[in-house]
Order: C-alpha cells, then sequence, then structure tokens
C-alpha cells in the first residue's frame, strides 16, 4: 500500500492534473521506443558495407553532431513559432531519416540519412523538454521533468530488445522501417492531442515577421542566454553526466571489464542492465526530492557520489568492487537527473525558454559526442583504462564544485524561509 501511496501521488496523480504531461510523455516514450530499437543494429548494418570500425561509429556518433548543430535553432524557432511546429515536425524528420536509412546503398548515404534523423530528434526532444518546463512550476518541475526523464528511459531500456527481435525475425532494415512507423505514429500523436504551451500575440508576431517568414532571431535576445551564469554552470554539470554516460560507461567500462576482470559480454550487460534499473528506479524520488529540498541540495551531492563511483572503478581490482562501483555511479546520475533541467528551466526567463532549453540541451549532446572520443583517445595513449576514469572522475568534480561554489539555489526549502520570515 506504502509503494502504490507513492506511486499514486508522484506519477499517477501529477499526469491526471496535467493532461498536457501525460501527453508529451507519451511521445517522448514513443520517440525514444524508436531510437532505442536502433542501438543493437545499426553498428551491425553499418559493417555489412564493409567499412572500418570509425566508420560505423560515425553512423552513431553523426546523429549526436546533427543535434548539437540543431538543438539551438530549434529552441529558438519554437519561441517564435510554438512548439507544436516541432513537436510534429521533428519525429517526421526523424521518420524520413530513417525510412532512407533502411534503403542506403553506402555507408556515405547512411551517414547523410543518420544526419537528417539527428536534425529531427533535435527538433522534437528540445520542444519536448521545453513543453514540460512551459506547463511546470517551481514547486513540481523536478517532478515533472522526472516523470519526462523517465519515459524516455523506458523507451530507450524497451527499444533495444525490440530492435534485436525484429531484426531476427526479418532482417538487419526492418528495424529502420518500424523506427519510421513509431516515428509517424508519434507525429500524429502529437497533432492530434499535444496542446500548445507557447502564448505568443499575433500583433508581437507580425513585428517579428518580413515578407510573412518569420526573422532569425536577434542578437539581443541570444547573448543574454548564452551569458545566463546560472545556465551556463548548470548546463556543464549535465555536460559531464553526459560525458560520463557515453565515454566511461558506454565505451570504457565495457573494456576495462572485460579486459581487468575477464567479464563477458553477458555478464557486464547484467550489470549495466542492474545501473539502469537503479537510473528508473531513483528518478521520481529525485525530481521529488530537487522540488522539495531544492536544485543545487540535490545536485551537489548526487554529483559528488557519481564521482565516487567513477574513482571507485580506476581504483579496483575485485569484481565486488567494480560492482559497488556501478552501483554508486547509478545512485549518483540517477539521483542527479531531472534537477539539472529543473533548475535550467528556473532560471530561463520565460520569453526565450526554448532558446535556453536549447542551449542547454546542446551542452549534453557535445558530451554524448565528445566522451567516446576523447576517453577512448586517452585510453590509447596512456595504454591503460584506468586514466580514462580518472579524467572523467576529475572533469565531473570540477563541474559540480563550480556550480557548488557559483550557483545559487532556486527551489525548495532555501526560498520558502524569507517567504515564511516575512509572514
Amino acid at each position: 500500500m506504502a509503494l502504490y501511496s507513492v506511486l499514486r501521488s508522484q506519477v499517477l496523480d501529477p499526469l491526471s492534473e496535467h493532461p498536457a504531461l501525460l501527453m508529451i510523455c507519451v511521445a517522448t516514450g514513443i520517440t525514444m521506443l524508436g531510437q532505442g530499437v536502433i542501438v543493437p543494429v545499426l553498428p551491425l548494418y553499418a559493417k555489412d558495407f564493409g567499412v572500418s570500425t570509425a566508420l560505423v561509429g560515425a553512423t552513431i556518433s553523426v546523429f549526436g553532431f546533427a543535434r548539437i548543430l540543431f538543438n539551438l535553432p530549434s529552441g529558438m524557432l519554437s519561441d517564435r513559432l510554438g512548439r507544436r511546429v516541432f513537436l510534429i515536425g521533428g519525429p517526421v524528420v526523424i521518420a524520413i531519416g530513417t525510412f532512407l536509412s533502411a534503403i542506403a546503398a553506402d555507408i556515405w548515404q547512411l551517414l547523410a540519412y543518420r544526419f537528417i534523423a539527428g536534425i529531427g530528434s533535435a527538433m522534437f526532444m528540445t520542444a519536448g523538454l521545453t513543453v514540460v518546463a512551459d506547463i511546470s512550476t517551481p514547486e513540481n518541475r523536478g517532478r515533472n521533468l522526472s516523470l519526462h526523464l523517465g519515459s524516455l528511459l523506458v523507451g530507450v531500456s524497451i527499444g533495444p530488445a525490440v530492435g534485436g527481435i525484429t531484426a531476427e525475425l526479418f532482417n538487419l532494415r526492418a528495424p529502420f522501417y518500424l523506427v519510421g512507423a513509431l516515428s509517424l505514429l508519434c507525429s500524429v500523436w502529437a497533432w492530434r492531442v499535444v496542446p500548445e504551451t507557447v502564448q505568443r500575440r499575433s500583433e508581437a508576431v507580425a513585428e517579428e515577421q518580413h515578407d510573412g517568414l518569420p526573422t532569425p532571431p536577434s542578437p539581443s535576445k541570444l547573448r543574454p542566454v548564452l551569458a545566463n551564469m546560472p545556465l551556463v554552470l548548470v548546463s556543464l554539470v549535465t555536460f559531464s553526466i553526459f560525458f560520463s554516460r557515453t565515454g566511461a560507461r558506454q565505451t570504457i567500462l565495457p573494456l576495462f571489464g572485460n579486459e581487468e576482470f575477464g567479464l563477458s559480454a553477458g555478464a557486464l550487460g547484467g550489470i549495466f542492465a542492474m545501473m539502469a534499473l537503479i537510473n528508473l528506479a531513483t528518478i521520481v524520488p529525485a525530481g521529488a526530492a530537487a522540488d522539495q529540498f531544492g536544485r543545487k541540495r540535490t545536485i551537489v551531492p548526487a554529483g559528488m557520489v557519481a564521482v565516487a563511483g567513477l574513482c571507485l572503478f580506476a581504483i579496483t581490482d575485485t569484481v565486488a568492487m567494480f560492482l559497488v562501483a556501478a552501483v554508486l555511479l547509478a545512485f549518483g546520475t540517477g539521483i542527479a537527473g531531472p534537477a539539472p533541467a529543473a533548475y535550467a528551466a528556473d532560471v530561463i526567463p520565460d520569453e526565450s525558454r526554448g532558446l535556453g532549453m536549447g542551449l542547454f540541451r546542446t551542452y549534453s549532446d557535445v558530451g554524448f559526442v565528445v566522451g567516446p572520443l576523447l576517453l577512448g583517445w586517452i585510453g590509447d595513449a596512456t595504454g591503460s583504462f584506468r586514466w580514462p576514469l580518472v579524467f572523467t572522475a576529475a572533469l565531473m568534480a570540477a563541474c559540480v564544485f563550480a556550480f557548488a561554489l557559483f550557483a545559487r539555489e532556486t527551489a525548495g526549502v532555501e526560498d520558502r524561509e524569507p517567504a515564511a520570515a516575512n509572514v
């Protein structure tokens, strides 16, 4: 009963109270299910073209590179044109890119089509994150963003199994057709049920148009967002989290576990599945903690737990220590999950929220792309998988300490204390 009570208060009630939240979570889950479907298939599909491992890796990196380039424009234009344009159009672009990927004739076409799909992902994910920020208040923003992140993780977690089964039953091209169909389904869902969350005055829109077309955002609007120090500080934290996720967790740790401890692919898969389950289980409590105790009070301790996990990985000499380090890293990154996005939404002015959230996502995608490349280079240069883990721990510690020293609290106990004192 206690578990049901928590589930109802933290998940079911918010989704029933805010239909738009439920709608965007469903859309995000569908989209990320599609992206997860590709994970186990794409390297094998690319390898069939008879190319090098580097080019196989490029089919993954080019998707993230497209998001880096288009997160910011998507955010800026969503402030001007509204979120629905991108929630509907983004999945259509993803569908085009994935349908074309299924019929690619060579690796260069596949790279181009993966880039197109990355553009669609930038459009949808930036607008979706911004919608959740639009409909939330400082009191429930952490909880609502935790539900959005949870829907993302559920889709990503289920997707690989679906993709693997589809490829086994049919062929390596079949999952791409499935992703295209799921993306179109998401577009239809967004068109039919997801409301617009930007309230724009028609005369304001008219002033910002020339010859019937929207003009590019002015530097006067872009400059304050780029110079927003609290936003930069929390974006660096999320950069370090994504850097560790794709660089340390997905690239270095499997190689380290296999070489140092002889862990098989099955054993490593079990460990990473455990870490994913910990991330998923901690998301909703982490969102509630960010609302109740404050974003900064959640981010800093969680970040240091993750740093401790990375440090323990770097010095571990037993499988038992490897498992303890995995648990620490999973708890740290899981608890920190929704708080940075909530903090970013707190410090971004309402009129430029799409632009600000686009910048926030760009930092995370840079970490996503750079992490595997840089840590792989460090591993090759040092001849050890431990030094990349040390570097990741130092990077994350530096970002978390900078945030702890220079960022202000934006929600939770600290904000309520002055109000109570003035009563």
